[in-house]
């Protein structure tokens, strides 16, 4: 037993000098491991700009994943996928990447990924802070609109994250506030895929996954709605959507989608979510509404007066928002038009 102990002491010992640190920056505590690699917060060498230009203009804190340079596909397409999208404020930032050798030099070769460090957790961690209980509505609405922006810029630039999930969406401080809110951006795409792109079965959670993506291995822009209704239902509930029928099991979904019924919204979340919900969590993909089209949906806008939002919340946001998406398919009404009519009521937040 004790021989035991001491073999395992070594190999603890022995795969934290695998872990050097970097040209350019220090690594430090391990804040987390996964299937795809652990995770370290890392701290420049220099923080200023150096002689390799924005090389060195690193922030005061990051977040590096490592993995073993013969286990580092995911991590590899991770910034692949990062670098391809780079732009976004609701995406986390990726600030480079560098392969490693151990301190003892030898065989040992890491590859690590820099990333934003996220002070606020993850969206998964805020949840199970509210003991089954959810967030305040007016957070989920702020929190869900960031999400969107995310989404609507990944799938322009042809994309499915696949993985959408609480614990991939992290919070960082809100640089717009001096209030300490934090807002939230999409992170972990080692799982991202290309529209069109069919690798033949799902990726990702199955209690986040589509009917499509369960039953048909079929992951477009509509799987990643799904996915987002299945989040906003845990953040105003506090509960996941499997928690929400008790024995909901993987089985049950494929039943559930098999007999094509429609997930049922829990009865306390108000109208206007309801509405959304149901906006992202058709059966039929072409069902859903696209990112772009759910930013304009009231339960993320708000109305420039505050002094009518609850008319505005209960019954006209809806109702201009209801009346376009009608026109829309009716009618074939001009996308301009129906901008027209949103904004002559609302403001994004």
């Amino acid at each position: 037993m004790k021989r035991k102990s001491e073999q395992e002491e070594f190999e603890e010992e022995k795969k934290q000098r695998i872990w050097s640190h970097g040209e350019h920056w220090l690594r430090g505590e391990m804040v987390g491991e996964g299937s795809s690699g652990s995770v370290f917060l890392a701290t420049p060498k220099n923080p200023r700009k150096g002689e390799f230009g924005s090389m060195l203009n690193f922030p005061g804190l990051m977040a590096v994943k490592s993995a073993e340079v013969s286990d580092s596909e995911s991590i590899r397409h991770e910034a692949e996928v990062l670098l391809d999208i780079k732009g976004c404020p609701f995406v986390i930032e990726r600030f480079g990447e560098e392969i490693t050798t151990s301190e003892e030099g030898g065989d040992h070769m890491v590859y690590n990924l820099l990333l934003e460090f996220a002070s606020g957790g993850t969206l998964g961690d805020l949840i199970e802070k509210s003991n089954g209980h959810g967030l305040p509505e007016a957070e989920v609405r702020r929190y869900t609109r960031s999400i969107l922006e995310g989404i609507k810029h990944i799938h322009k630039f042809d994309y499915v994250h696949c993985d959408l999930k609480p614990e991939n969406i992290l919070l960082v401080p809100n640089p717009a506030t001096s209030t300490g809110s934090f807002m939230a951006k999409i992170s972990d795409f080692g799982l991202a895929k290309r529209t069109k792109e069919n690798y033949g079965q799902w990726r990702g959670t199955p209690t986040y996954l589509s009917p499509e993506a369960l039953n048909e291995s079929e992951q477009e822009p509509p799987s990643d709605i799904w996915s987002l209704g299945c989040i906003v239902i845990e953040m105003l509930t506090g509960k996941s959507f499997s928690d929400l029928k008790p024995g909901c099991e993987l089985e049950y979904f494929h039943y559930m989608f098999d007999h094509v019924c429609t997930p049922k919204i829990p009865a306390e979340v108000s109208g206007v979510a309801r509405d959304f919900l149901k906006s992202c969590l058709a059966m039929r993909s072409c069902e859903r509404l696209t990112a772009e089209k759910l930013l304009f949906h009231p339960f993320v806008v708000r109305p420039k007066s505050i002094k009518s939002s609850s008319s505005y919340e209960g019954e006209g946001g809806l109702l201009i928002f209801r009346l376009c998406r009608w026109l829309q398919t009716k009618c074939r009404l001009s996308r301009k038009l129906c901008h027209c009519l949103q904004n002559s009521t609302t403001t994004r937040f």
